[in-house]
């Protein structure tokens, strides 16, 4: 399963990680990603997360991604799996990493769920964006930094996604002009906050819980932003429940109306979604727009 021409560079990280000389023993699928493949390997009596991809595809994902896993690690809020190794053959790069046993959310997890990404939204910055470009999915995410949210969200978020569909014929004229009408309005629609440092792609997969019913985060997107950004990504396919939302906000209230502004948030992965999908998300993009617009 693992590419041959990995395999001689996962077991030379496995003897420097586990200070044992081996063979990998089993190699188990693990689905759930439409860009990378992954599986859990065993070696010398403990598992490990491997998880590879084409290079060419997709550069320096791998680092990246390791980058804003220790991010996240040093606001010393969520787990985070321990990065062990990355690196590549000539044509797959890989990621190696600590194996998270689950188990399924119950109602204490929901509880330090919620009040663990409020505690992560509290670490601030002077600016919105970060100090590296990264990937939302397998897309490529611009952090250039600003010093005002309108103008982050405007410059780095929509407008180039509104200028790949456009230029892959996924919208049309008449809808991207409708979008540059949003982009006058943008700032009259949030409140201002403080930039809060930010997972960035928030859905049900990318979370873990663990056995000790605790949430771990994977797939990170990071960046400093308008917090509503993560909560409104978590409403979009579901999956959280209500007792999330409302440890949240007992430990970093959110404005009485950030429902209003949920679809407006959303309007970013949507268009990653059919950047990368194709069609079946543009009925919501246009309900967005003719809202706002």
């Amino acid at each position: 399963m693992i590419p041959l021409s990995l395999v001689r560079h996962i077991e030379s990280a496995l003897t420097e990680i586990s200070g044992k000389t081996d063979r990998i023993r089993s190699c188990v699928r693990i689905g759930g990603g439409s860009i990378n493949e992954a599986c859990r390997i065993e070696w010398a009596n403990a598992y490990y997360f491997l998880k590879w991809n084409t290079v060419a595809r997709f550069p320096k994902m791998f680092e990246v991604e390791a980058n804003g896993l220790r991010q996240l690690r040093a606001m010393n809020t969520i787990r985070i799996p321990d990065v062990l190794k990355i690196g590549e053959s000539e044509t797959e790069a890989f990621i190696l990493m600590e194996y998270i046993a689950q188990s399924s959310p119950d109602k204490l997890f929901w509880e330090v769920f919620g009040r663990q990404l409020a505690e992560l939204h509290h670490n601030t910055n002077d600016h919105y964006g970060n100090d590296h470009d990264n990937y939302i999915g397998s897309l490529p995410q611009s952090n250039v930094i600003h010093e005002r949210w309108p103008d982050f969200f405007v410059m780095e978020r929509l407008v180039p996604l509104v200028k790949m569909a456009r230029d892959g014929e996924r919208i049309s004229q008449n809808q991207a002009m409708r979008f540059d009408k949003l982009y006058t309005k943008i700032e009259s629609f949030f409140p201002p906050e403080k930039p809060a440092f930010l997972h960035g792609d928030l859905w049900s997969g990318n979370f873990l819980c663990n056995a000790n019913s605790l949430p771990v985060l994977i797939d990170p997107a990071v960046y400093y932003g308008h917090r509503e950004m993560d909560i409104a990504m978590t409403k979009l396919f579901g999956g959280f429940d209500t007792i999330f939302y409302d440890v949240y906000n007992q430990h970093f209230p959110l404005e009485k109306d950030w429902k209003k502004r949920i679809d407006l948030c959303n309007l970013y992965p949507l268009l990653v979604h059919l950047n990368l999908f194709g069609s079946m998300y543009l009925s919501d993009i246009e309900i967005t727009l003719r809202h706002f617009v």
